[in-house]
């Protein structure tokens, strides 16, 4: 089923928008993490799981939290940590440089523009 015309402005707005966020940007375009720390990660994890089995095993809660703690905290690290190839400068700077400032519109003036644009499509 083809797009309405108005579905087709908003598809390619959509688009625009996405195309000036530089965070996203920088998310999509990061490189493989380093085999080092996904096998560093993979055997946290597993540390972390038998430090909840010895919790369990000895009915101690206080181990098994421990146990839940370590394994969380090695996911988070190997997850958040830089990926190859990238430093902490790097991360911080957009890659295609600042996007430019459009004026903002005042909520009433968007959702009248909306409403004007409906009402002459015949959408009401």
């Amino acid at each position: 089923m083809p797009l309405s015309e108005y579905e087709q402005r908003v598809l390619d707005q959509l688009e625009h928008d996405l195309g000036q966020d530089a965070s996203l940007h920088r998310a999509m375009n990061r490189g493989p993490r380093t085999p080092a720390r996904i096998i560093a990660a993979i055997a946290g994890v597993v540390v972390g799981l038998g430090v909840v089995l010895l919790g369990v095993v000895t009915q101690i809660p206080l181990v098994g939290v421990l146990g839940f703690v370590i394994m969380a905290g090695v996911t988070l690290w190997a997850l958040l940590t830089p990926r190859k190839g990238q430093t902490p400068a790097t991360q911080a700077r957009p890659a295609a440089g600042p996007a430019p400032k459009k004026p903002k519109k005042d909520f009433m003036q968007t959702f009248e523009e909306r409403f004007d644009r409906r009402r002459e499509n015949g959408d009401l």
